[in-house]
């Protein structure tokens, strides 16, 4: 069946492909706005080849990480502090519910106010994005603790901490590796979005300057990249929540299927 998929997947992409070669040279859309695949593709070699790129992709993935991982750490101690700290959750919840609506784009003033255009603003959008993803997922991961075994950790003598260590964390892990998932892939969103609005270095810095010098194959070309790049770390985020969740039934699961 995975052999199927493949060829099913690998099929759909030519076809996909062939489809962006011919709408432009069919005149169906302006190849100015809409260049053919190949356009794209020499482009793309063209991107490749540059150190500018690649300065710019560095940028951008240093903006990812750093911020996805403030956001990670921030997020498990702020969520597991809050579940067992007594009353602290119910002090916490309107507070809670009221910032994690907030659009991080709508802060995106506050932080060329605060930042310009450094790293700083970047970090600040992605952070502020990525943080809730993990934070509901722990506490929801808390409140998931059988009873039962809270109760037996408690007659056996268990400290608090111990009790986090032996009984909480093996039961909110996997809601754990769900929020850090989330938290990638929104904070590749807001990395590549601030780079865009705001003009800080990055692959999103270089989609607008293709944009506004007309670069409309380099343009596309970029797009791609940061898909590409999404792509990788869709995978590479799954790949290590089942390395972190083999002991998990529902990993198991997958694998036995």
């Amino acid at each position: 069946m995975t052999g199927l998929n493949t060829v099913l997947g690998a099929a759909g992409l030519a076809a996909f492909l062939a489809l962006g070669e011919a709408v432009p040279r069919l005149g169906l859309v302006k190849a100015d706005y809409f260049p053919p695949t190949s356009r794209i593709a020499r482009a793309l070699g063209t991107e490749l080849a540059d150190k500018a790129f690649w300065s710019a992709l560095g940028d951008t993935l240093t903006g990812w990480a750093v911020g996805l991982a403030v956001a990670v750490g921030a997020g498990i101690a702020a969520g597991v502090l809050i579940s067992v700290v007594p009353h602290l959750r119910e002090a916490t919840a309107s507070t809670i519910e009221f910032l994690r609506p907030i659009p991080s784009v709508a802060l995106i003033p506050l932080a060329i106010l605060l930042y310009g255009t450094e790293l700083r603003s970047v970090l600040l959008l992605v952070v502020y994005a990525s943080f809730w993803q993990v934070l509901i997922q722990v506490m929801y991961g808390v409140q998931d603790v059988d009873p039962v075994a809270e109760e037996t950790a408690r007659s056996y003598g268990l400290g608090t901490w111990a009790r986090v260590r032996h009984v909480l964390w093996p039961t909110a892990l996997p809601y754990v590796m769900t929020g850090v998932r989330l938290a990638a892939a929104v904070a590749l969103i807001l990395t590549i979005t601030a780079e865009l609005v705001i003009g800080a270095p990055g692959l999103g810095q270089q989609i607008a300057v293709a944009q506004a010098s007309q670069a409309v194959p380099d343009m596309y070309a970029l797009i791609v990249v940061t898909g590409l790049l999404g792509l990788v770390i869709n995978v590479g985020a799954r790949s290590v929540e089942r390395r972190a969740l083999a002991w998990h039934q529902s990993v198991r699961g997958e694998v036995a299927v």
